[in-house]
Order: structure tokens, then sequence, then C-alpha cells
């Protein structure tokens, strides 16, 4: 009886979890469209200050007559821009998660 016991026991043990898993229910999603919505945020302000600072850097670079050396900065404030315009975009299509605008 005891060997029929260890050996069955594992057996009741996977099938009692089984029963449990499958009476989850639904899920909530409604954390995730929330926590979708701060990384627009975060994507808004992000690409704000990456803008702002490439136009600082490229600024000082034209004050002082290197336009060459203006050009990453430029290029840093468009990534910038396109960061602040298609962060929501960027962060609905690898989610699935409908952001609010």
């Amino acid at each position: 009886m005891r060997t029929f016991g260890r050996s069955i026991a594992p057996s009741l043990l996977a099938i009692s979890l089984a029963s449990l898993a499958h009476a989850q229910g639904t899920v909530d999603f409604s954390g995730a469209t929330t926590a979708m919505n701060s990384f627009k945020t975060f994507a808004e302000y992000a690409g704000a200050v990456i803008c702002l600072g490439g136009l600082i850097f490229a600024g000082v670079r034209m004050m002082s007559g290197r336009f060459q050396d203006a050009i990453p900065g430029l290029f840093g404030a468009l990534f910038g821009a396109g960061v602040l315009g298609w962060g929501a975009g960027w962060i609905s299509s690898l989610t699935g998660q409908t952001v609010t605008q």
C-alpha cells in the first residue's frame, strides 16, 4: 500500500494543480493599458529631451563656426523628434495595447 501511495501521489498532485489552473478565469489587462500609457508619457518626455539636447549641441557647434561638427547634433534632434512623434505608435505596435493619445 505504501508503494502504491508513493507512486500515485505525484499524479494526483499534478491532476489537482491542473484543475486549479483551468479554473483561473479571465485576465484583466487594465493595468497593462495604464503601464503602456506611462511608457508613452516617458517616450514623449525622452523625445523632447533628446530633441532639445541635440538642438543645443548643434547650436553651440554652429556658433563656434564648426558646422561639420553640428551635423550629429542635428541628426540627434531629428531622432528625438521621431521618438516624440512616433513613440506612442511604437509602443502600441510592440505590445498590442491601445495607447490613448
